[in-house]
């Protein structure tokens, strides 16, 4: 028995060594290929930092906020209701005629409730409430393709609190452009 578990170990040990690699990882030779004249302060290009690496320029106007300007993102809905208040159609109907011009942009319709309520049925509510506003859209002259309406329930508040103007700032639908 002894014998035969002294081959087993000495034949795994072989194997495993036989398995090896010569290959030192930390001896392996890394070549420049940066073709980036330098200046003589060591940086390859005015506005860039040591290694060449230039910052990114964010243009505030147009890739941070897109969509129409000056337009709110936010519809609020009363208690226990995905019914899409007349107060804020003026928003869908903006955020619509920016959807029916521009073919390309699309939108996250994100659908949110307050804490009241379980789990599923905030989901299920924050989806009515994300639909609701998308089928607006839609009968405005959005296409279906540059919508999709998700629901968040109660995970994503925007305001912590438990009393009314908490609840009422959380029950709300949020559009996002991409």
């Amino acid at each position: 028995m002894k014998f035969t578990f002294s081959l087993i170990v000495s034949a795994l040990c072989l194997t495993l060594a036989a398995c090896g690699s010569n290959v030192k990882l930390d001896d392996v030779p890394v070549e420049n290929r940066s073709t980036l004249p330098t200046q003589s302060g060591g940086s390859a290009l005015p506005n860039t930092d040591s290694r060449g690496v230039a910052p990114v320029q964010v243009d505030s106007a147009g890739v941070l906020q897109p969509g129409p300007a000056n337009t709110a993102r936010i519809v609020y809905f009363d208690f226990d209701s995905f019914v899409v208040k007349p107060e804020f159609q003026s928003i869908i109907e903006v955020h619509s005629r920016y959807l029916s011009t521009n073919r390309n942009r699309s939108i996250s319709i994100e659908g949110h409730t307050d804490e009241k309520g379980g789990r599923e049925y905030n989901l299920a509510l924050g989806q009515k409430r994300a639909e609701a506003v998308r089928r607006s859209l839609a009968l405005l002259g959005a296409v279906d393709s540059q919508m999709e309406a998700v629901s968040f329930g109660k995970e994503k508040p925007a305001v912590a609190g438990a009393d009314e103007t908490s609840s009422a700032k959380n029950r709300r639908v949020e559009i996002s452009y991409r």
